[in-house]
């Protein structure tokens, strides 16, 4: 039995290249069973997850991923959870965006998985509390200035 880590990587190689080139070549690693939440959007089905993946609003995309985190997710039955992390850019953005996104693939005869269930998210990174700090601590600095002159 191949080590679940170098399926998940052949499996996001395929992924990704597939998605970033024509996701209608995805349409194999679905079934009628397979789910995907898509920023809170549930679809079930390959019908709608194709559907769903060309609907999306770029002409042009490109993941770069970062990380591939694989375990078991039921050992007698062959499971495997993906997990991956990454950047993408989208048409002609300078600023990639994070994202995040898991898979349950299952087996599907020899050597063979589909993916069962799929979860995808952007990961926005929210500065607020940080800006608030640093205006914060702004203000005392220059409280602090005129108060010594």
């Amino acid at each position: 039995m191949a080590d679940i880590n170098e399926i998940a990587k052949v499996f996001v190689d395929f992924y990704y290249s597939n998605f970033d080139a024509d996701r209608n070549n995805l349409r194999n690693v679905y079934k009628d069973i397979s789910m995907l939440t898509f920023e809170n959007q549930q679809i079930q089905g390959v019908n709608g997850i194709i559907e769903k993946l060309n609907s999306l609003g770029f002409k042009r995309i490109e993941h770069k991923i970062q990380t591939i985190d694989a375990q078991p997710s039921h050992p007698s039955a062959g499971s495997i959870l993906v997990a991956v992390t990454g950047l993408l850019l989208t048409d002609d953005e300078q600023n990639p965006q994070r994202f995040c996104q898991t898979f349950q693939l299952v087996p599907d005869g020899p050597g063979n998985y589909f993916v069962f269930n799929d979860i995808f998210r952007l990961c926005y990174v929210s500065l607020f509390k940080y800006d608030y700090i640093y205006i914060y601590l702004n203000f005392f600095f220059i409280i602090s200035i005129i108060i010594r002159y």
